[in-house]
């Protein structure tokens, strides 16, 4: 049970993804894609969150230290079925795994919070929920070591996921260093990461916050509004204001992964070939060969700690919003800036190539 005597200052130590909770409008066809294409496996889903909600039929699903929770309203006046006609299937809660879910959650109302739910234990798992950005809350999961409560994380043979590396979240303009300080002073996330990237005529600002533990990592982006709207301008209007862009899971082998996601027929975005002529005058790869990441489109980045190989899934959302990210890390902290201005050169180049051809 919670342990009233646990210090402040320790509640959000140890914090890590528990799960991610995403409202879905078709919950069998949202299954068959994750399991299909993604290659995650159905759990049993109180086992993930212990919540029993007859209004919603639920699904949980995982791999290794990837756990989803797919959620389809049953009811009109259910919340959930207002976050589907505000932004469509999304991620409505990322959870987090604490040690003592009661002064988690009372730490983070008296540093600011909003609270959603109060602490309730059910099968073993204690919870209780704040507002985070946007729609999107965060449920602190303490799980009782002894209940059996806990999940399984045995592999399917030959999948190479390991765990969520990072959300991406877009923000509205002017709403950026307010979210990083939401982290900061609620759930006291440190500021790792930022960075002002600017291609042609549009531009963005990142920062990423990332727990103390260093197992929750959040990408915010906001477009500059004094720019030309962009990729971010668009997900804002189709999601109908913040929330999760995509989900970055980490993969020990992305060739591997990628080529068992490909042939199970998940569609990744294409990269000019341009971009691989003009790979060396970037860096010197430390894994795998140009030639197969051209194959595959994955693009490749580095910074001071190392190198990283990232590839973005084709949106399959009715509105062209979430989608997810595969990435491997070969020491790198960052998330891939670079290869953003690099594709934007390599488009250019692929123009000019193309015109001169006619």
């Amino acid at each position: 049970m919670a342990n009233a005597s646990a210090p402040a200052d320790q509640a959000f130590a140890d914090l890590s993804v528990d799960h991610i909770k995403l409202y879905v409008d078709d919950l069998a066809e949202s299954i068959a894609w994750y399991t299909s294409r993604v290659g995650l496996r159905v759990y049993p889903d109180a086992h993930v969150d212990p919540a029993t909600d007859p209004e919603v039929r639920s699904a949980a699903l995982g791999h290794a230290r990837i756990r989803l929770v797919l959620a389809q309203p049953l009811t009109d006046d259910h919340p959930g079925t207002a976050y589907l006609a505000q932004h469509g299937d999304g991620v409505a809660d990322i959870a987090l795994r604490v040690n003592d879910a009661t002064t988690a959650f009372e730490e983070a109302l008296r540093r600011g919070a909003a609270p959603v739910s109060q602490p309730a234990w059910n099968s073993g798992i204690c919870t209780a929920t704040i507002k985070g950005f946007g729609d999107v809350t965060h449920t602190f999961v303490q799980r009782d070591p002894d209940s059996g409560a806990d999940v399984a994380t045995s592999d399917p043979a030959g999948s190479r996921l390991i765990a969520v590396d990072h959300f991406a979240v877009c923000v509205e303009p002017g709403q950026l260093d307010a979210t990083v300080r939401f982290y900061e002073d609620v759930l006291a996330f440190n500021n790792v990461f930022s960075e002002r990237i600017v291609v042609g005529n549009q531009a963005i600002e990142t920062v990423a916050v990332q727990s103390a533990s260093a197992s929750v990592t959040l990408t915010l982006i906001q477009p500059d509004a004094s720019k030309d709207a962009g990729q971010i301008d668009e997900f804002l209007k189709a999601h109908g204001g913040p929330g999760v862009q995509h989900i970055a899971l980490s993969t020990d082998n992305i060739v591997d992964s990628i080529t068992s996601m490909d042939a199970a027929g998940m569609e990744f975005l294409p990269t000019p070939a341009a971009y691989y002529s003009m790979l060396a005058d970037r860096l010197t790869l430390g894994r795998y060969s140009t030639h197969r990441l051209q194959e595959l489109n994955i693009l490749a980045d580095q910074d001071h700690d190392g190198q990283l190989f990232q590839i973005f899934a084709r949106s399959t959302h009715p509105r062209g919003t979430l989608f997810l990210e595969i990435i491997e890390r070969l020491g790198a902290q960052t998330f891939g800036g670079g290869n953003i201005a690099a594709l934007y050169k390599a488009v250019d180049r692929q123009r000019d190539s193309d015109h001169a051809g006619r």
